[in-house]
């Protein structure tokens, strides 16, 4: 990939990066899991501080490829010399990682500042919707940390600067944002989906609840023991959101992720907002991740899907995506899955850096891709700009992280896991509801792979395709080119070594 589309940061110099963006007035240092604070009160300024954490969530690389390259729909070809990246890419998908890894080390990094930023304001606000809105955002992080992980740092702001930070096993972690979620559920409105709310606390706590047998599991890797009373917290949860958050499937799949999503879209829960203009969550990696050079937009010719997943939809099905007004009339590019013969302006036919015709194939080596090879995703839509030669730069597509086809899918499963439903309805039914929105063919019947099938349709490439295939026990399956089962402990990433060199109360993870 090109250096000025991206580059590896040197740990110091991401934190500084975070710190300058964050238009806060917190002060903290940070070394390995160290933090110090300096600060005493909380404002919305600070809060504003936490929020800005979330923006880097946005960015093809970290928190991002830890749970998408690992899995059966995302992977990184080295094209030549592009891409190669020092094998960053192929190791996840590869499952080859190790406690050294650079997006491994950068998002331990990201995802512990937010939960020390958020620290910092709710023991110094006074105002309970700051700190409930803090709450949510650290119990937000704190879960990508024990999902990744397992073991969570955590450092009082009083605590002198010598104190190592005390960390919680994955159990305790889990216990400790289940209490900041319901502080949030019970305090904060339902709101905008820009900032924390109730709907969205309701929904974390479902997610939560659902993986709570992979938290709480006595074996690393599963089998996994879901109880009833987890699922029936699930279901109860879901019924809230469905209930009083006034959401429904969006009838056109696409217009969840379109430029101005915040009005087509009616299924976010929670997400970062973005204006035309101003994005500061801007979504626009994802289809310059993906895009050929000599597409509109240009993009960095970078990750592909599987060609099993692709394989998974229907031709009927809404999100296999396909022609787009507004957008494949005006610059070609279409929605959803790209493969054969690609289109710029006025239907012309693309070709490749040689002249060769730009015909994405179904097949891509990891290792020795060609510059067409692999099948392409535009999940976010690109804004095509004025003269249709290009698009916009910061385009105003909300950046998802929850909504509400997500729900209808935790509450399907907690279902089908043995959870009661007071509303009488069966997992089945849940699933057939959606798939008759989304234009795919009923059911007959539902099992735990049919299931996770359908999450992936209705949320790949979101960022939960690695937590789902974990708790369906399939993480470690071979997948394309990935022959062999990896080690159960692939489901935690290693803590990063010079995590645990500042900090002896970290212990690495088993494997590594």
């Amino acid at each position: 990939m090109k250096n000025k589309n991206f580059k590896f940061l040197t740990v110091l110099s991401g934190l500084l990066i975070l710190n300058v963006v964050a238009c806060t007035n917190l002060d903290e240092s940070v070394l390995g899991s160290k933090f110090v604070n300096t600060n005493t009160t909380s404002s919305a300024a600070d809060l504003a501080g936490v929020y800005s954490v979330l923006n880097g969530f946005t960015d093809q690389a970290n928190l991002y490829a830890l749970q998408e390259h690992t899995t059966d729909e995302m992977m990184g070809p080295t094209r030549g010399t592009d891409w190669g990246d020092f094998g960053t890419w192929r190791k996840l998908h590869q499952h080859t990682w190790d406690p050294f890894h650079n997006q491994i080390n950068a998002t331990w990094d990201q995802l512990n500042t937010g939960v020390y930023r958020a620290t910092q304001v709710i023991e110094s606000a006074t105002d309970d919707q700051i700190k409930a809105q803090a709450s949510f955002l650290r119990a937000f992080f704190m879960f990508q940390v024990v999902d990744l992980f397992g073991q969570q740092p955590f450092r009082n702001p009083t605590d002198s600067p010598d104190t190592n930070p005390k960390v919680m096993t994955r159990s305790e972690a889990t216990d400790f944002l289940i209490k900041d979620l319901e502080f949030a559920e019970s305090t904060l409105p339902l709101g905008a989906p820009g900032k924390a709310n109730k709907t969205a606390a309701q929904a974390l706590l479902a997610k939560v609840y659902l993986n709570q047998a992979v938290y709480k599991g006595a074996t690393l890797g599963g089998p996994y023991t879901f109880a009833q009373a987890d699922m029936d917290k699930v279901i109860d949860y879901c019924n809230r959101v469905i209930s009083t958050s006034g959401k429904f499937l969006t009838p056109t799949y696409f217009d969840n992720f379109a430029p101005n999503n915040s009005t087509t879209s009616t299924e976010e829960i929670f997400v970062i907002s973005n204006d035309e203009g101003n994005a500061p969550g801007n979504a626009q990696n994802r289809y310059f991740m993906t895009t050929h050079y000599n597409q509109i937009p240009s993009g960095w010719n970078g990750f592909t899907t599987l060609a099993d997943f692709y394989h998974s939809f229907e031709p009927t099905d809404q999100r296999l995506g396909g022609n787009r007004p507004g957008l494949t009339d005006k610059i070609g590019l279409k929605s959803g899955f790209l493969v054969g013969q690609q289109y710029g302006p006025a239907g012309k036919k693309l070709t490749d850096r040689s002249g060769n015709p730009l015909i994405f194939t179904e097949q891509a080596n990891l290792l020795f891709a060609k510059e067409a090879d692999g099948i392409r995703v535009i999940k976010y839509l690109p804004e095509p700009n004025a003269t249709n030669d290009g698009v916009v730069g910061q385009p105003g597509n909300d950046y998802i992280f929850l909504r509400y086809a997500d729900v209808l899918l935790m509450k399907a499963e907690a279902i089908l896991r043995g959870g009661n439903d007071p509303q009488g309805k069966t997992a089945l039914e849940l699933v057939n509801d959606l798939r008759s929105v989304r234009g795919a063919s009923t059911l007959n019947a539902l099992d735990e792979s049919t299931l996770l099938a359908e999450r992936g349709r209705e949320l790949y490439w979101e960022g939960w395709r690695r937590n789902d295939m974990i708790r369906f026990g399939v993480f470690n399956d071979p997948v394309d080119q990935r022959a062999t089962k990896s080690a159960p402990t692939k489901t935690l990433f290693p803590i990063p070594q010079r995590a645990i060199d500042t900090n002896p109360n970290l212990t690495q993870n088993s494997g590594y």
